[in-house]
């Protein structure tokens, strides 16, 4: 069944754990998603970025989705992941989404609280939750400690975002990064902010470009043609370690990419006669399923259902 996800995260921040957010783009990634969440008896968030709107369609999306929700004996939500603008919201608002999320990461914080009540007025009148950004991902570039502290989320400006905004859930930086490659050297996240960001707000928190990125996944793709040297993702302690900080939802998109391209290369490579599709993506489709269950059980989502 579909819901928002201030009713998956609400009861998350209360208990202690996490629900994770997978990025999907075509069928079998959706049904790796809702499959792990049934085996694991865990609620899920199946989120949609507006790239793979593009890629399938918002209308082909949005019901495949639905279909699963309709048969999944599991809570699950339609989330729009990193929307840019009021138009693409609204448009995910209008075809059923539960759940948006609106980035003005990229604005003033006057013009993000501005773009972010727009879009809760919109959205709670359908009954959508919202989540928003505040600060912006790190990146291997912004190595200094003076460029790291200009992109991340100030504790109190956070505060004052989420009360003037009345946002469901807020997306903070706290040195994750997106991508395959988040850290030169060892991972640095700031907990500290973490902890004072969680002192101040009472809505749940998100962990944005949290893939832990496998070295077991990356040796297999590298064994089978990929060049992904120097791939490096967030240690698993140090999730564990934001969540009892009071993290609620997880992003997680590249390691689900990474399964689904390993195990597509090693297919191709081991079955060179194979020219069916089913028996290319099927493969692919399992490896990515066990990505999203041992998320689950590291979030703690496992049996919350």
């Amino acid at each position: 069944m579909l819901v928002t996800n201030k009713e998956l995260l609400l009861p998350a921040m209360q208990k202690g754990y996490a629900v994770g957010a997978f990025n999907i783009q075509n069928l079998e990634s959706l049904l790796a998603v809702v499959e792990a969440a049934v085996e694991e008896k865990s609620p899920v968030i199946v989120a949609v970025t507006p790239s793979s709107i593009k890629y399938g369609g918002l209308a082909y999306l949005t019901k495949i989705v639905r279909t699963a929700a309709e048969s999944a004996p599991v809570p699950m939500s339609l989330h729009l992941d990193h929307g840019k603008d009021f138009e693409t919201v609204s448009k995910c608002v209008e075809a059923g989404f539960t759940s948006v999320m609106i980035d003005g990461s990229f604005l003033k914080f006057e013009e993000n609280i501005a773009l972010t009540k727009r879009v809760v007025d919109l959205a709670h009148a359908k009954g959508v939750s919202v989540e928003a950004e505040l600060g912006r991902l790190a990146g291997v570039e912004e190595s200094t400690v003076e460029e790291r502290e200009a992109v991340l989320t100030d504790p109190d400006s956070a505060k004052e975002f989420v009360e003037q905004t009345g946002v469901d859930t807020l997306a903070v930086a706290i040195g994750t990064s997106h991508g395959a490659y988040k850290f030169k050297g060892e991972a640095k996240l700031d907990f500290e902010r973490l902890r004072l960001i969680r002192e101040r707000v009472n809505i749940p928190l998100v962990l944005h470009g949290a893939s832990s990125v496998p070295q077991w996944i990356i040796q297999k793709a590298v064994k089978y043609g990929a060049e992904l040297a120097g791939a490096k993702g967030i240690p698993e302690e140090h999730i564990k370690k934001a969540i009892s900080l009071g993290i609620s939802k997880i992003n997680i998109d590249t390691d689900l990419r990474l399964a689904f391209t390993a195990t597509i290369r090693e297919v191709l490579s081991t079955k060179p006669k194979e020219f069916d599709p089913r028996k290319i993506l099927g493969p692919a489709k399992e490896a990515m399923k066990e990505v999203v269950k041992s998320k689950m059980r590291l979030f703690g989502s496992s049996g919350k259902a």
